[in-house]
């Protein structure tokens, strides 16, 4: 149980080309919990196609600045070199977690490190990377996305976020989404089965 609420908190950080969107979409399709993907909110301009409320929660600068001010995200950062904000609306949580929901939030390590010191909710936390970093270089030419410059920033980031591993409760290795998927969902129905007086 997350500080009284039925519902638990998920965190899964890993670097990018860890394939945590693909394991974390398998995961809500397949595994029997009622997991739900908390929304983030965002100073970004909607992109075609995006709603509010689903894709992200688009706020202007003032509004964010001033929800921020109130205390009332989990985790926020900007994102320099476009200068947008993104952030973790704790109400957002607190409202899954209160209707008996596993939130998911899929989120870089320094965003999970705030939220895990905040000590507000209980999080179960899990941490995604695909066993070397020669297979994450790997996997991140595969996609053929970014030039060796981007690549390179993007290993470099990597090797960074690798050194906050030892703050998760789970390493996961995602060489096959199929086993990453059902060795997390077997980990999630662990922690349930832990859980005193639990109807969810």
């Amino acid at each position: 149980m997350s500080d009284g609420y039925p519902g638990r908190l998920i965190i899964i950080s890993g670097p990018s080309g860890a394939g945590k969107s693909t394991v974390v979409r398998e995961l809500m399709s397949k595994c029997e919990l009622p997991l739900v993907l908390s929304v983030s909110a965002t100073t970004r301009p909607p992109r075609p196609g995006e709603q509010d409320g689903v894709q992200y929660f688009f706020l202007s600068k003032d509004e964010f600045s001033k929800r921020k001010l109130a205390n009332e995200f989990l985790e926020c950062k900007e994102v320099f070199g476009l200068g947008h904000w993104y952030g973790t609306l704790q109400s957002q949580v607190a409202s899954g977690l209160k209707a008996g929901k596993w939130v998911i939030l899929e989120i870089d390590v320094q965003g999970a490190t705030t939220i895990l010191e905040n000590k507000t909710f209980n999080p179960i936390s899990l941490f995604i990377h695909p066993g070397s970093m020669d297979e994450l270089e790997k996997r991140l030419r595969l996609r053929k996305t970014e030039d060796e410059d981007a690549i390179a920033a993007r290993l470099e980031t990597s090797v960074s976020e690798m050194q906050y591993l030892h703050r998760y409760q789970y390493e996961i290795i995602n060489g096959s989404v199929d086993v990453a998927v059902a060795e997390i969902c077997q980990i999630l129905k662990d922690q349930k089965e832990k859980q005193p007086c639990s109807k969810n």
